[in-house]
């Protein structure tokens, strides 16, 4: 208890403080810092807890979902179409022990309204698409976090993934009928629906994860069925994800620039690479390496151009990526905010490198402005922090974290076993931005991703780098991240 304004003010300040020092940079300039700090901040705010303590200490809530009082952990305002890329993730290596409390809270809510959260402000929204929490689930299992019963997260997410719930579209699935007979959402008899065919196959290689790191052959098996189901809305003629009709035909009169109809708040250029669990997948349907990078380059390099399709209008988040002025890489909102890290699984890591330091150069600053977009609950930002530190969260649901380039020359992370994980960069400056070789605990790494042990058992990963491409580091076949076509086929659960 504090009795005048002053000393909650000092408290709230060395809460901050304590918590911001968690991660330590040092090497880079002040206005670095002072946007690695500001986005940090940002990141901590959610999700927001929903639960208070007794006076014996216990916590307890009410509960948005059914109205009553329960003795546990509660959270929420967050919505997982934003937050299960890099801001969970995140959350899972700086605040294990609150994270483990979060996702047990998820089945707790299962239990008290019939179905997983999607969008919680505070009770469910159902807003947006896809069925992520068991992402966050998967993701939480995979990284050692494991404060909930697996399989019966898997029994919840089986009923999510073969009902439709009366809220939004992402309570439940929308078109899930159709998904499991035609292998897609057919459009336009559900809106949104190639988006939601590849977000859909996107869970499902989550449940499938988890059953299999759990050992339950029966889900990993109704799972993995439908992982594959993003190569059932690639046309090869046109090289994109599209819309495709209940008779199988695809749309006519395609344009890639055209946003909405089959689309979530971007259009096809955006929605390509909406395959974070088979990125050597993706690049079989591109044909090979050498195209998919051209591809990947070509979206830095076409207009910016927006035809807004069925919004009628422009809506910000075409307006962000016009002025983001980067072809259309629209950063601004969330479904391609991963898409620079893929140049790893095509043997141009330094492609990573160059382009995800361009991103947090020219679309990130420390003003009131320094968002290329809607920061979405701690996303954006944390998408900023997880990048400036050196690496990003492409797939959660793996263990792994896909190299980029840091930001400073040194950055400390203190965990919550007392541990530190130190990133080092020699020579590294606004112009020294790719990796010239790397050294984990002092022996050689060539590898294009960390993993979350690497990570939490505490050492250091220490960057050369330099002002050309090395363009023979990380090129290997070993050195690529996780796809899960590099483990299962897909005739092997067909």
């Amino acid at each position: 208890n504090y009795s005048t304004l002053e000393e909650t003010k000092q408290a709230a300040l060395k809460i901050w403080n304590d918590q911001l020092h968690q991660i330590v940079v040092e090497g880079g300039t002040e206005e670095e810092k002072a946007t690695f700090y500001s986005c940090y901040f940002r990141a901590n705010l959610f999700p927001r807890k929903f639960y208070e303590l007794d006076k014996e200490g216990n916590p307890y809530y009410f509960s948005p979902y059914d109205g009553k009082i329960h003795y546990g952990y509660m959270y929420t305002d967050t919505g997982f179409w934003d937050t299960f890329r890099a801001q969970l993730p995140l959350n899972a290596l700086v605040h294990p022990d609150m994270h483990g409390k979060y996702v047990a809270a998820l089945l707790d809510a299962y239990d008290q309204c019939g179905w997983l959260p999607s969008w919680s402000f505070p009770g469910e929204g159902g807003s947006m698409i896809g069925n992520h929490a068991i992402s966050v689930l998967a993701d939480a299992w995979s990284k050692g976090i494991r404060t909930f019963d697996p399989l019966k997260a898997l029994q919840a997410y089986y009923h999510e993934a073969t009902n439709k719930g009366p809220w939004g579209p992402s309570n439940g699935r929308d078109g899930w009928k159709e998904y499991f007979t035609l292998g897609f959402v057919p459009y336009p008899k559900y809106s949104e629906s190639t988006a939601k065919t590849l977000e859909y196959a996107y869970d499902d290689f989550c449940g499938f994860k988890l059953a299999e790191m759990i050992g339950n052959s029966f889900y990993e098996y109704v799972f993995a069925r439908q992982m594959y189901n993003y190569k059932n809305v690639f046309d090869p003629e046109v090289g994109f994800m599209r819309g495709r009709g209940e008779d199988g035909t695809w749309m006519p009169d395609f344009d890639p620039y055209e946003w909405g109809g089959p689309f979530t708040e971007g259009n096809a250029w955006h929605y390509l690479w909406s395959v974070f669990h088979d990125v050597d997948g993706l690049i079989g349907l591109l044909g090979g390496n050498e195209n998919f990078v051209a591809k990947m380059d070509s979206v830095f390099t076409v207009p910016n151009t927006v035809k807004v399709g069925t919004y009628g209008r422009l809506i910000h988040e075409m307006t962000e990526m016009q002025m983001a002025n980067m072809g259309q890489y629209a950063h601004g909102n969330q479904p391609i905010q991963h898409m620079i890290y893929l140049y790893n699984y095509a043997g141009a890591p330094w492609k990573a490198q160059q382009k995800v330091r361009e991103v947090m150069r020219k679309l990130y600053n420390s003003t009131e402005n320094g968002y290329p977009g809607d920061e979405d609950q701690g996303q954006t930002s944390s998408w900023y922090v997880l990048s400036a530190l050196g690496f990003y969260s492409v797939c959660p649901g793996t263990n792994q974290y896909v190299i980029g380039s840091p930001v400073f020359r040194k950055a400390t992370i203190t965990l919550e076993n007392g541990k530190q994980f130190i990133i080092e960069a020699n020579k590294n400056d606004q112009d020294n931005v790719y990796i010239q070789s790397a050294k984990l605990n002092g022996q050689d790494y060539t590898k294009n991703y960390i993993r979350y042990e690497d990570i939490v058992d505490g050492g250091v990963l220490r960057f050369e780098m330099g002002n050309r491409p090395n363009k023979n580091r990380g090129t290997s076949p070993e050195d690529v991240p996780y796809s899960v076509s590099l483990y299962h086929s897909c005739d092997e659960y067909h």
